[in-house]
């Protein structure tokens, strides 16, 4: 049997893991009418002196969870790299017209591990759609132009005070956002999709 001197200096050597990254998400999501109102909005951003932060591909892996759960669970890969993002969300609460609610996020290295990990423990694959984000900051707030096969959107994200000026500023109506997720529209979408295909 090991020392108690030695036990305690096995404990020292174990390897840390980062901590999860747990916040609440404030958000305004807004759809537009199409590449044209892309090109506007970056425009407007260039005219309020917005940074942008890039642009990428993701693929979202959206997971069934238990019926009774008020939780989503999805694995996003960005411009199909090895590495992923394991992403839950919360139920959402509306507060003048603004969406909130609980988000966790954990980055893996290999996506493709991690995928076949949540798959053995029950959570199998409900559907993946992919986006295409731009990513700029203005005034505090992060603004991103979004393309996805059912449409083109822009989110904006931050300060829950700070979103209806933002929105303001880009010539949008904050009492136009739609409270629909990404997730909810590609079910959507899909569900349409194959009606019209076994329709053919």
């Amino acid at each position: 049997m090991a020392s108690p001197a030695k036990l305690a200096f096995v404990a020292t050597r174990r390897p840390k893991h980062a901590g999860r990254d747990r916040s609440l998400e404030a958000e305004l999501k807004f759809r537009l009418e199409g590449a044209a109102d892309h090109a506007r909005l970056r425009g407007r951003l260039r005219e309020l002196g917005a940074e942008s932060e890039g642009a990428y591909d993701e693929e979202n892996i959206r997971f069934t969870v238990p019926s009774k759960s008020k939780v989503s669970l999805r694995l996003r890969i960005l411009d199909g790299g090895k590495t992923g993002i394991i992403t839950t969300k919360g139920a959402a609460r509306f507060n003048r017209g603004i969406k909130v609610r609980e988000e966790t996020e954990v980055e893996v290295g290999d996506a493709a591990t991690a995928r076949d990990l949540l798959e053995s423990l029950g959570y199998g694959v409900e559907f993946v759609f992919h986006k295409h984000r731009a990513s700029w900051r203005v005034a505090g707030v992060s603004v991103t132009l979004d393309t996805l096969d059912f449409g083109f959107f822009i989110e904006l994200e931050g300060p829950p005070e700070a979103l209806p000026g933002a929105a303001k500023l880009l010539g949008l109506n904050p009492k136009q956002a739609i409270r629909q997720s990404y997730s909810a529209m590609a079910r959507e979408h899909l569900r349409e999709t194959k009606k019209v295909a076994a329709r053919s």
